[in-house]
């Protein structure tokens, strides 16, 4: 890969909230998206999220994959969670060629905006581990 990737969220796009898979979530994610929703901590996470062993993560609805994608977008958006947050400088995409370039098959804003350098991007995923 080369010294930088260039990506810039594009209007309306929701294409990376609509992939198969699991959003995670840190303890500061979970009183984050509970307050921004008006609820406590412990009742967001009995309605949208559970917990595996050691991981925390948001319950995948029936009828879409999350339940905070509304038309327009996420309905939580300036509480989202950390991994949405990061997207699409997850280290598995950062430091593969491979990977990035199969995430650009649904994501619009790969290859767009300005050139971020390969060590500013990695910084950026560190949130997410």
């Amino acid at each position: 890969m080369s010294a930088g990737l260039r990506f810039e969220c594009q209007p309306g796009c929701t294409e990376c909230c609509r992939q198969q898979g699991f959003v995670y979530l840190t303890e500061a994610d979970l009183t984050r998206a509970a307050r921004f929703v008006g609820l406590s901590a412990r009742t967001f996470e009995r309605r949208y999220a559970y917990r595996t062993r050691n991981k925390l993560r948001l319950r995948v609805p029936r009828d879409s994959q999350c339940h905070f994608l509304v038309d327009h977008g996420c309905s939580i958006h300036p509480a989202k969670p950390a991994q949405c947050r990061v997207f699409p400088f997850w280290p598995a995409l950062v430091d593969s060629p491979r990977e990035w370039k199969k995430t650009a098959r649904y994501c619009p804003g790969i290859g767009k905006g300005p050139l971020i350098q390969i060590e500013t991007a990695r910084t950026l995923g560190t949130e997410f581990r």
